[in-house]
């Protein structure tokens, strides 16, 4: 694709290639292919050799490191689980890509950690730090004490669990099974 100064362009559409062009704003390098991250026109700069989109309208939320996000946990595997990130706290924006994250065990919490099904499981709501993004993939962390489950389910009833007096443990409500989670501070009790 050949693109133009001004063109229209949507999420994903390839504006150019690395050896052309340095990423700008509203833009991504996948693989040596540079794609517009957002809805908008291409802004080329040759002086700078830069390729950018400007947004059509209200500029999209781009994630960036030390950032704090909202998200539900997708998979739970033996070193990392996955995340769906929804949104970044404190703005009412959408994102301008679909984010998917991961949480290493190392990045759980301070200290040793077991088995990542004592901090988490499919289904949680969770809040996290942004450590490092590759493309659209980004590497999370919880180990701040407002970081972790904000909300969580029953694995046995699908009950929503309330928080009791131990760290890090979660009481069902309606058939009373107590869990583990790395528990939020801001974890919302109803």
């Amino acid at each position: 694709m050949k693109v133009k100064d001004g063109d229209f362009v949507m999420p994903g559409d390839v504006l150019g290639i690395i050896e052309q062009f340095l990423p700008g704003e509203g833009t991504y390098d996948n693989e040596g292919y540079i794609k517009s991250s957002i809805l908008g026109n291409v802004q080329i700069n040759s002086k700078m050799k830069t390729i950018s989109v400007m947004p059509k309208s209200g500029k999209p939320a781009l994630l960036e490191v030390g950032d704090t996000v909202y998200g539900q946990i997708t998979d739970v595997k033996a070193q990392r689980v996955n995340v769906n990130i929804d949104r970044l706290k404190n703005t009412t924006r959408p994102l301008a890509l679909p984010y998917i994250g991961a949480i290493h065990i190392s990045q759980v919490k301070e200290g040793y950690l077991d088995k990542l099904t004592d901090a988490f499981r499919i289904g949680d709501i969770i809040e996290a730090t942004v450590v490092k993004i590759t493309g659209d993939n980004v590497d999370l962390s919880t180990v701040d004490k407002e970081c972790g489950v904000l909300k969580a389910m029953c694995t046995r009833c699908r009950g929503y669990m309330q928080t009791t007096e131990r760290e890090n443990e979660l009481q069902c409500k309606r058939c009373s099974k107590k869990e583990k989670r790395e528990v939020s501070t801001n974890y919302v009790n109803e």
